[in-house]
């Protein structure tokens, strides 16, 4: 039996093929999970599509996360199906480029909200809306970067945004474990994803990762998504609260 097997996830954040949610749905589908995949848009569906049909995925909906018609739609239409989920991943991250490319003293109030409010309060919203479908607890992983615990070149306000979502992280784990629902992060190393690309020097910040990890190499998203799959599963039913790193030891040195 497949360690997934019999299970049910929702997956928030596929932007296209190199995401680092597509590795982790990859990696969920190939374990045996069923799965539930939304898309930002019109214009985002052409690359999301064709990888909602290759894991198979019966539900697959348009899903802006400020956009409460669009989230209520999204999570009636688990309900209805579903009834019950046994795992959610959230991996949505937006900041306005302008203030992404400034100093943090520098960025807008409204910038700086906008940012929290994507990429750190949806993921609060999409656990409230998911703990009454997980009746028989269940794993709830956020993507987070080393970034949130120190200062990284042209990681700009994301710094602080990181820091918050790491910190609800660690709140809600407390806050769910009654439940029996787990909280944990994912801190994946620099990988060439469309959101990375938003930062200033990426190539030069993956040639400095690469040449001080431990280990001298990359992280992939396929490396990130068997993580994921560990983490969601019965075998980490003890481990909550954490910020799993999966970045070549880069951690450590950094």
């Amino acid at each position: 039996m497949l360690p997934l097997q019999g299970k049910k996830g929702i997956i928030l954040g596929i932007a296209n093929d190199q995401s680092l949610a597509w590795g982790c749905a990859k990696a969920f589908h190939d374990q045996g999970a069923e799965l539930a995949l939304s898309y930002f848009n019109g214009k985002a569906k052409p690359h999301v599509a064709p990888l909602a049909e290759k894991v198979e995925a019966p539900i697959f909906l348009p899903l802006d996360v400020t956009d409460q018609e669009q989230w209520d739609t999204f999570f009636a239409a688990i309900e209805q199906q579903w009834g019950e989920i046994d795992f959610a991943l959230h991996s949505v991250v937006f900041a306005p480029k302008e203030d992404l490319h400034g100093r943090v003293v520098d960025c807008s109030s409204q910038g700086f909200l906008q940012a929290m409010d994507i990429s750190c309060h949806s993921f609060i919203r999409m656990a409230k809306a998911c703990e009454p479908l997980m009746t028989r607890g269940g794993s709830i992983l956020a993507m987070s970067y080393y970034g949130a615990q120190r200062v990284i070149e042209n990681y700009n306000m994301m710094g602080p945004v990181k820091s918050a979502l790491e910190a609800s992280v660690r709140q809600m784990a407390d806050e769910l474990g009654e439940s029996h629902i787990r909280v944990n992060a994912l801190s994946a190393g620099p990988i060439e994803t469309r959101a990375a690309s938003g930062l200033s020097g990426f190539d030069k910040l993956m040639e400095q990762a690469a040449a001080k990890a431990p280990l001298h190499q990359l992280t992939t998203i396929d490396d990130v998504g068997a993580v994921a799959a560990f983490l969601v599963s019965d075998a980490a039913r003890h481990i909550t609260g954490q910020i799993q790193f999966v970045d070549c030891g880069y951690n450590i040195i950094g």
